[in-house]
């Protein structure tokens, strides 16, 4: 991990809660958890965004073998 930042966020309890009992104890790893999803999923986006503009010219049977 890189440089650490401090910040002070109201959540909602419930949600908070709710998330802990997936992620496990501890409120920061259940954030870092949080915040890295929401880049996945935007790297998940980005992907299917390209679904169908990169062309490959693979000989399937060559790469078979």
């Amino acid at each position: 991990m890189g440089a650490v930042k401090k910040v002070t966020v109201n959540l909602p309890a419930e949600t908070l809660a709710r998330a802990q009992q997936i992620t496990g104890p501890g409120i920061t790893p259940t954030i870092v958890d949080g915040l890295l999803e929401i880049a996945r999923r935007e790297q998940r986006s980005a992907l299917r965004r390209l679904k169908g503009k990169i062309h490959l010219e693979i000989d399937l049977e060559r790469t078979r073998r």
